[in-house]
Order: structure tokens, then sequence, then C-alpha cells
């Protein structure tokens, strides 16, 4: 009963050792998982994975080679897995699908605060004892439009937030319109070009597949109000990096947010202090004053990481019980197939 967790770092030790009431044993490896480090998990009945760990059909293959039955993902993506390959392997890729959505919509909420009252600035202003607020303005929250692109569990939450909490006008966009979200009196429009030609400001809550990637491109820009904040606490690659950068050089873009960043996997979760930023686009960004970057870190609240940590624990028990719970399957391997 061993798994192997890539990407380790203290605190999945901390919560995994505190939570693991199933003796299970725990091979921690601080690498990624790819090609070079995969063999560190040979022998293991499960790998636990983290969002930006490589699990391509070559990877797949070679788990599979050295006995890995399962694949745990410790977060809800899981675009980095080929899931043809573990469908043709028979191993099953376990995900959690909803961990916190109070954490990554409120996290969406503190960008789009800290951008518009610019207390990043003003904190930084006053440690070195500059007291000058010339440069502060921002707005009041409830005078903006809000346009909320994906209404599932955080979609909705930051919805509720903005309407309810600042009496903002909100409007959202989604494939299939959640009735809590119409509930509070918010509207759903029919195309994303009615998002970009009324909103002030811009939050992204979908994820990446081939119809979202790129979906914030110079065309889109182009529609967009003057002066436009863009929030994405989602997947990096909504948002194209390059027509961003020049988006904001023309002053069409007024701030942009980002938890996540398209080419992030060499880069977040790592420290790189001393070293230079090979990725042109993230070395521009991260230089602006009008663009706050963090480490994909919007998920990480206590209440969080103990529920992912937990919730991949069972998901390892389930797996050995043959009682998978469909919501946290996302494939359809060959040995979970009924045979005919």
């Amino acid at each position: 009963m061993k798994i192997t967790l890539f990407s380790s770092k203290p605190y999945w030790v901390k919560w995994f050792n505190e939570l693991n009431k199933f003796s299970f044993e725990i091979n921690y490896v601080t690498s990624a998982c790819d090609l070079k480090s995969v063999n560190e998990a040979k022998g293991s009945e499960a790998v636990c994975c983290f969002v930006n760990d490589d699990l391509s059909k070559e990877v797949i293959e070679t788990l599979h080679s050295n006995g890995t039955k399962v694949i745990l993902m410790r977060c809800a993506g899981f675009n980095k897995v080929d899931l043809d390959t573990a469908n043709k392997l028979g191993i099953p890729v376990l995900r959690v699908p909803a961990y916190s959505p109070n954490a990554v919509s409120e996290y969406a909420l503190s960008l789009i605060m800290a951008l518009n009252r610019k207390t990043h600035k003003a904190h930084d202003r006053v440690r070195e004892a500059n007291f000058e607020i010339n440069g502060m303005e921002g707005f009041n929250m409830v005078s903006k439009v809000y346009g909320i692109v994906g209404t599932g569990n955080i979609g909705e939450q930051l919805c509720r937030v903005l309407k309810l909490g600042f009496g903002a006008k909100v409007i959202a966009y989604d494939i299939i319109e959640n009735k809590a979200v119409t509930d509070i009196g918010i509207e759903y429009v029919k195309t994303l070009d009615e998002i970009w030609k009324q909103c002030d400001v811009i939050s992204l809550h979908t994820p990446l597949t081939p119809q979202t990637k790129y979906m914030v491109n110079s065309e889109s820009i182009e529609k967009m109000r003057n002066g436009v904040m863009i929030i994405n606490v989602s997947r990096g690659a909504l948002v194209n990096a390059s027509d961003a950068i020049v988006g904001l050089k023309s002053g069409k873009i007024s701030s942009l947010g980002m938890d996540v960043y398209e080419n992030e996997t060499d880069y977040f979760y790592q420290d790189h202090n001393g070293s230079i930023i090979k990725d042109d686009n993230l070395s521009l960004l991260i230089s602006y004053p009008n663009v706050m970057i963090t480490s994909h870190q919007a998920w990480y609240t206590t209440e969080a990481i103990s529920c992912i940590c937990g919730t991949s624990l069972q998901n390892f028990v389930d797996f050995r019980s043959k009682q998978i719970k469909k919501s946290n399957l996302v494939n359809n391997p060959i040995s979970l197939q009924p045979t005919q």
C-alpha cells in the first residue's frame, strides 16, 4: 500500500502525514513527475501528482510498467494527464473535484481589490517612509460592472460576494447556467462578446479546453472597454500573455491579476531568487506596476489543503475497495469497464 507523491513540499508532508490514518507508506519526492523522475515511483501502487506534473503518454506507460495502478491528482485540474493512455492501460485517474471554492473566489476578490486600491504599492511605499498617496486613486467597487466567465462553484461564490456583498452589477457567461446564480438576480448573457463589451472587470473561472484556450487574446481584448481589469485564477492558458502585454502597453487593459500563467511549470512553486527569468513574457509582466502575478496559490488555505489531502487519501481507499466515487473519476479506464 505504497504511494509516491511527486512535487512534494513541506506543507504536503505535514498534511498527508497528519491525515494518513490508513497507515499508507508515502514516498515523498520533491521533483515534479516527468520522464526524468518517474522511476522514483517504481513499486508504488499509486502516484499522487499535482497540477503541473507531467503525465504524458510516455510517463504513464512507464508508471504502468513500474506497477502503478492508480493516479491520484491532488487538485481539480487534469489537463496535463493523457487520459487516452490511462484508459488503455486500465489506470483510473482520480481527482479532488471541489475542495474550497471560497478559497479561490476570495483570492480573486483580493486581486481585484489590491489592483483597484493599490494596497501592495502602498505597503511598499510606507516601508520606505514614503507616505505620499499620489497615484493611489481607486474606484468604489459598487460603481463597476463585473463579468464572471464560468459559474461553477468558484464563479458562483464570486458572483455572490460582488452582488450581495458590494451591491455591484454582475453579469455572467457559461455554457450551462447555474440556478443559484440567477436566483440572486444575476443575468446570463448569450455570448462572450457581451462580457467583453459591457464589463469593467472580467474574472475567468473556466477549465482549460481547446475551446477556452486563449479566450483572452488580441481580438477579444479589442472588444473590451478601455481600462478593463482582467483577473485569472483558473488556468494560465486562458490568457494569451503576449496579447495581454500589448493590451497593457496600449492602456486598453488598466490592470491584470493572475494567479496562473500559461508557462508556469518551469517557475511556479520554486524559488528562483537570484536567477534570470528566461521567459520574456513572464519577466515583462512581473515588472509592470499594474500587474499582480502570484504563484498559483489561490487554493492554499488551511481548509482547502486539509480537504485536498483527505480526499486524495480517501480516493486511494476507495480504489482499493473498488468503491470509486464517480464524481472523482475523470477517465474511463478499461479496468473499470463492464465485461461483455
